[in-house]
C-alpha cells in the first residue's frame, strides 16, 4: 500500500472515530441534540435518526408453550414455537440473578441504561474494524435487542433486520434502552431479560432452560447450575453443555470466577463449585403433536388447523398464526379419553401399521358436533409406516385427497327422496344390471349419459327386484338407488348433502352425476360421521367442533368457535332412515357391526376394485365412521392380509364393520343409549 493510501485510510478512520465518538457523547447523555457539521455526515444522520425514534418500547407478548387438553383436563400434547414459561423474579434463584449480571453486565446496578465505559470501548473497536461489531452490551440493551428478535418471530427477514450489525440498529437500541430503564426499572428489566433470552437446546427463558438441562425449576438452581446457564447465553451453540460439555464447563468456571471477582460469592465458594461436575439431568424437548398420547396426534393437528382457520382467533391467517406462535394457551378440547382409547384399541387389534392398507376412525357426538375421538393405523410421525396426513379429515384441515364413500352415500340419497315426499315403501324394478338412465335432472342443465358406457351391476346376481327401499338398503342394491335418483333428480340430493355438510375432501361440492348415489366421489370420515349424526339427532345437523374452551397465559377466557346446528331433514325422515339402517345391522350387510344390547344403525360401503371399504353408523348418542384402504388409492383389497387376517375380498362388513363395533362398544361402555326413533314400514317384499 502506498504512503498516500495509508495516510488517506488513517485520516478516514480518524474522521469516523471523531464522528462516532461525538455521537457516543450525545447518547451517553441520554439526549438527542441537533447535529453540527463537526460531527461528520454519518454521525449527523445517526443523531437525527436517534431524535426521530419513538421513545416507548412496545414489548410483544413473550411466546410460551400452549397445552392441549382432552375433555377431562388431561394433557394431550404441549406445542410451542419457543419453549418458554414466564416466571417472576421472585421465582428465579438469587444466585442465578447474580450470575447473569456478573458475566453479562457487572455494573448493571450502578450505571444507567448506557455504560460509558462500554460505549467508549465499542467506539474504539468499531472504528478499528470499520463497522459496528463491538456491542456496548449493557444488560438493558441486550434485553431491547431480544425484544426486537422476539417481535420478528419466525420471519427470517425480520430476524435478520433485528440482528444486523449496523450503527443504525445500535442507535435504535440505545434510545429504547433509555426509555426502558425509565419506565421499567432495573429489577423488571432483569426479570424480563431472564424470561426472554435464549439458552439453547430449544429453550427460551430461565425456567425452560432449568427444566431442559437440570429437570428443575429456576427458583431451585444451585450455584454451579446457575453459572452454567449464565455462561450459555453468550454462545448457545458454542457452550451447549449437551454437545460441548468441556467448553460449557470452562465457560461455567469463567462465570464462577467473575462472580468471585465482583464479590457476589467468595473465592472459596467459586473454587468449590468449579470442582463440581456439570450435573446435567436433561429433559428431552417434548413439543408438538408428535408427542400426543393415545394416538391423538392427528386430532391435535386438527385442533391447530381449526385455530388457524377460525376468524374468532384473528381477522387474517397471519394474525391467527402469530397468536398461535405466541402460545401461552390452555386449550381444552372435545376429545373424550375413553372414546379415544377405545378407538386406538380397536385400530390396533384389526389393522397393523405395517399393513399395505390403513384405517381411519372418527367418532362424533350427535346434537353437539363434538369430535370425541380420531385415530388411524399409520402413526403420526416421519418414519417408516408413519405419516402426518390426517386420513380422517378434508385436505384443507390437514388431510389427504379423501376417499370414495361407496354405498355409505345411499342413505343421503334416501333421505333426499323421503324428505321430498317419496314413499319409502316405493317398489322399483331394480334389475341385476342396467344402463344409467338418461337424461337425469340436476340443479342446472340435465345430465345426459354416454350410450356406449358399460352397464351398472349389483354386487351379486341374486340381488334383483322388484323390491322396496328397506330391502334395497339392507342389501345395498345399486340399481335400485340409480333408479331412485333418476326418479327424484340429482338436485334434491345436492340440497340434502349441503345441509348435511357433505362435500368433496378438497372442499368442492359434489359433482351432479347419477353415480353420486353409489359414492363415487371422495369424502373424509369426519364428513360422513357428522352427516350420519344428523340421523340420530332427529334430522338436525351440527357442524363438527374440536375446541371446548381456551384460556390465555393470564387465565383469561377467549371466545371459541361454536357448532352451528340446523334442521337438515324432518324428524320423520330421520326416523325413517333410522328404520332402514337398523335393518342393515340386524338383517343386512352390516350384521358384523351390530352392537349387543344397544340400538344401532349403519351402512356398509365398498368401492369398485376394492379401493376402499367403509362402515358408518350410530346410536342415539354417538356416530362414527370407519374407512379402510390404501391411503393413496393404490391398493386393491383382494387376496390381502389385514391385521393378520387373510381376505379374499374386503367388504365394508368384514373389516370396517368390526372396527366400528369394537370402537363404539368401548366408547359407550358404562353408558346408556336411548332407542332410536323409528317408523313402521312395509314388509321387505312387495
Amino acid at each position: 500500500m502506498s504512503s498516500a493510501s495509508s495516510s488517506g485510510t488513517r485520516a478516514a478512520q480518524t474522521v469516523k472515530f471523531l464522528g462516532i465518538s461525538a455521537l457516543a457523547g450525545l447518547l451517553l447523555a441520554g439526549i438527542a441534540l441537533p447535529a453540527t457539521g463537526a460531527l461528520g455526515l454519518s454521525a449527523k444522520e445517526a443523531a437525527t435518526d436517534f431524535d426521530d425514534l419513538p421513545g416507548d418500547l412496545k414489548s410483544p407478548p413473550l411466546s410460551q408453550a400452549s397445552h392441549i387438553l382432552d375433555a377431562d383436563g388431561h394433557l394431550i400434547a404441549t406445542v410451542y414455537s419457543r419453549d418458554r414459561t414466564v416466571v417472576p423474579l421472585s421465582r428465579i434463584s438469587p444466585v442465578m440473578q447474580k450470575a447473569i449480571v456478573a458475566i453479562e453486565d457487572a455494573r448493571f446496578w450502578q450505571h444507567g441504561p448506557i455504560d460509558p465505559k462500554g460505549v467508549l470501548r465499542a467506539v474504539v473497536k468499531d472504528t478499528q474494524a470499520g463497522g459496528a461489531e463491538q456491542g456496548a452490551s449493557t444488560l438493558t440493551q441486550q434485553y431491547v435487542k431480544n425484544v426486537f428478535i422476539e417481535e420478528a418471530g419466525n420471519d427470517p427477514t425480520a430476524v435478520a433486520q433485528a440482528t444486523s450489525p449496523t450503527l443504525g440498529r445500535k442507535v435504535r437500541e440505545l434510545k429504547y434502552a433509555i426509555q426502558a430503564e425509565k419506565e421499567l426499572g432495573k429489577k423488571k428489566i432483569l426479570e424480563n431479560y431472564l424470561n426472554i433470552v435464549p439458552f439453547g437446546e430449544q429453550s427460551f427463558g430461565i425456567e425452560a432452560a432449568s427444566e431442559r438441562y437440570f429437570s428443575t425449576h429456576a427458583e431451585d438452581l444451585t450455584l454451579p447450575e446457575a453459572a452454567l446457564l449464565a455462561g450459555v447465553v453468550n454462545g448457545t451453540t458454542l457452550y451447549d453443555p449437551v454437545e460441548h460439555p468441556q467448553a460449557a464447563r470452562d465457560r461455567r468456571d469463567t462465570v464462577l470466577q467473575r462472580m468471585a471477582d465482583v464479590h457476589d460469592i467468595t473465592q472459596a465458594q467459586a473454587d468449590a463449585a468449579k470442582k463440581q461436575p456439570l450435573g446435567l439431568k436433561v429433559t428431552a424437548p417434548k413439543n408438538g403433536c408428535i408427542t400426543a398420547v393415545q394416538g391423538a396426534g392427528f386430532f391435535c393437528d386438527y385442533v391447530r388447523e381449526a385455530f388457524l382457520q377460525s376468524p374468532v382467533f384473528g381477522k387474517t391467517k397471519q394474525e391467527r398464526a402469530r397468536r398461535w406462535d405466541t402460545g401461552g394457551l390452555t386449550i381444552t378440547t372435545t376429545l373424550d379419553p375413553k372414546a379415544q382409547a377405545a378407538v386406538q384399541a380397536s385400530i390396533t387389534q384389526h389393522v397393523y401399521a405395517t399393513d399395505s392398507v390403513a384405517t381411519a376412525v372418527t367418532l362424533v357426538q350427535p346434537g353437539t358436533g363434538k369430535i370425541l375421538a380420531m385415530g388411524q393405523s399409520r402413526p403420526y410421525g416421519f418414519g417408516k409406516n408413519e405419516t402426518q396426513i390426517n386420513l380422517s379429515v378434508d385436505h384443507g384441515m390437514g388431510g389427504g385427497t379423501g376417499f370414495q364413500s361407496g354405498s355409505t352415500f345411499k342413505p343421503i340419497v334416501a333421505a333426499a327422496a323421503i324428505d321430498g315426499g317419496t314413499d319409502p315403501n316405493t317398489v322399483l324394478p331394480a334389475p341385476y344390471s342396467m344402463n344409467y338412465p338418461s337424461p337425469v335432472s340436476t340443479c342446472g342443465r340435465p345430465w345426459v349419459g354416454d350410450p356406449s358406457a358399460p352397464p351398472l351391476s349389483n354386487e351379486d346376481k341374486s340381488e334383483v327386484g322388484p323390491m322396496n327401499l328397506k330391502k334395497a338398503m339392507a342389501l345395498s342394491v345399486n340399481t335400485y338407488f340409480v333408479q331412485l335418483i333418476s326418479n327424484i333428480g340429482i338436485c334434491p340430493v345436492v340440497h340434502m348433502e349441503q345441509r348435511l355438510g357433505v362435500r368433496q375432501a378438497n372442499g368442492a361440492p359434489l359433482e351432479q352425476v347419477p353415480s353420486i348415489t353409489l359414492g363415487t366421489q371422495v369424502v373424509s370420515p369426519l364428513t360422513m360421521a357428522s352427516a350420519y349424526a344428523a340421523f340420530a339427532n332427529n334430522g338436525v345437523y351440527c357442524t363438527p367442533v374440536a375446541i371446548e374452551s381456551i384460556t390465555d397465559a393470564g387465565g383469561k377466557s377467549l371466545p371459541v368457535p361454536r357448532t352451528s346446528c340446523d334442521q337438515a331433514m324432518s324428524p320423520t325422515t330421520a326416523a325413517t332412515i333410522n328404520t332402514l339402517l337398523k335393518g342393515v345391522v340386524e338383517d343386512g350387510t352390516g350384521q358384523q357391526a351390530g352392537l349387543k344390547d344397544r340400538d344401532s344403525a349403519g351402512k356398509t360401503g365398498t368401492t369398485d376394485n376394492r379401493w376402499a371399504a367403509w362402515f358408518v353408523g350410530y346410536t342415539s348418542n354417538l356416530a362414527g365412521a370407519v374407512w379402510v384402504g390404501g391411503p393413496s388409492h393404490n391398493v386393491s383389497m383382494t387376496d390381502i392380509t389385514i391385521g393378520g387376517v387373510f381376505h379374499q375380498e374386503v367388504f365394508g362388513a368384514d373389516t370396517p364393520g368390526p372396527i366400528w363395533r369394537d370402537a363404539m362398544a368401548g366408547a359407550l361402555a358404562g353408558t346408556s343409549s336411548p332407542a332410536l326413533p323409528t317408523v313402521e314400514l312395509a314388509a321387505d317384499k312387495p
